[in-house]
């Protein structure tokens, strides 16, 4: 589908990117001619293929959805990351996730619909043209970036399953491997594995709503939730789950990983607010990455990160204190 004009939830061009950033961005986007260029060999990831780890992608670049708000550069998304399944440092999930097989892919899917079943990863996507888009990524641990996600919307990978009128709600399921996460099988993890997620079906079937497959123009790697993760941008980091192998509509509303461990902490709307504190620190600014130790790069937290123009009517009439 090709977007006529800009959408407003689309980053504006009024933003000011500092200039070690711009110089980063440049570096960027030279790479990415050059793989561009690339697309046109044989060998490389066709939309709805599952290439091998670090292959380029084929996709849909549209200028429409881009930003000049400067990118994160590529090594610090893809090795500051929260994954606990490999461990509990930034640094782990690049160190030990390399292990992590990721084809082939099955992925469950059950519940309140018509089209149950398991799948392969490729035969999901298939139907799909992949898309870029830029998003920022707020983790509720007060840092953020922002990436170039590369996927598919996520209503439009639900909805050939055929959800039912039932289906209010749709459940999502990390991989349980143990013997390749190594962070599952930790003595002093107090995480119930397998990581478990959830949206409202409205939420789910929002145009925000991503479901990536890669990253800077190149297959997802395993750190960064290979071979597919949820994207949900005006969520807090941990919504969006990571190596999905199962998808559930069901009628009742699911109970989340983190939800489950400090319910008074971690909300199951889980929206960015700087208006709602975490009980151990303030909400109202961001830690932009990349960010130095003398050189911090802060900045104030926008409400839906950014987002409300697309998103807070799914939240009217809800009180954004109690629904956290």
């Amino acid at each position: 589908m090709i977007i006529k004009k800009r959408p407003a939830w689309s980053l504006p061009h009024s933003q000011v990117t500092p200039e070690s950033v711009f110089l980063n961005r440049r570096r960027f986007m030279t790479g990415a001619l050059a793989a561009t260029a690339a697309l046109a060999l044989p060998g490389y990831g066709a939309a709805g293929s599952l290439p091998v780890p670090g292959e380029m992608l084929k996709y849909k670049k549209m200028p429409d959805w881009s930003t000049d708000e400067g990118l994160t550069p590529y090594e610090d998304a893809t090795s500051y990351n929260n994954f606990y399944e490999f461990g509990t440092d930034k640094g782990d999930p690049k160190r030990y996730a390399s292990a992590l097989k990721t084809a082939p892919w099955t992925v469950t899917v059950e519940g309140e619909c018509s089209k149950g079943g398991e799948y392969a990863l490729e035969d999901i996507l298939k139907p799909h043209d992949y898309q870029e888009r830029i998003y920022r990524l707020r983790c509720v641990e007060a840092w953020s970036m922002v990436v170039p996600w590369i996927g598919v919307p996520l209503a439009d990978l639900l909805t050939q399953f055929e959800p039912t009128p039932r289906a209010r709600y749709v459940y999502f399921e990390t991989l349980f491997e143990p013997e390749q996460m190594r962070g599952q099988r930790s003595a002093f993890s107090t995480i119930d594995w397998p990581y478990r997620e959830g949206l409202r079906m409205d939420e789910a079937m929002n145009e925000l709503s991503f479901m990536a497959v890669g990253l800077y123009g190149k297959t997802l790697p395993n750190q960064n939730g290979g071979p597919m993760r949820l994207v949900v941008p005006w969520k807090y980091g941990f919504k969006s789950i990571k190596s999905i192998v199962k998808i559930r509509f069901q009628e009742t509303r699911p109970k989340t990983t983190w939800e489950l461990i400090a319910p008074s902490e971690y909300g199951f709307y889980a929206n960015v607010n700087p208006e709602v504190d975490h009980p151990r620190w303030s909400q109202k600014r961001e830690r932009r990455l990349p960010s130095g130790l003398f050189s911090v790069n802060w900045m104030d937290t926008q409400k839906f990160n950014g987002y409300g123009d697309q998103v807070a009517q799914l939240y009217r009439g809800m009180d954004l204190k109690r629904f956290f």
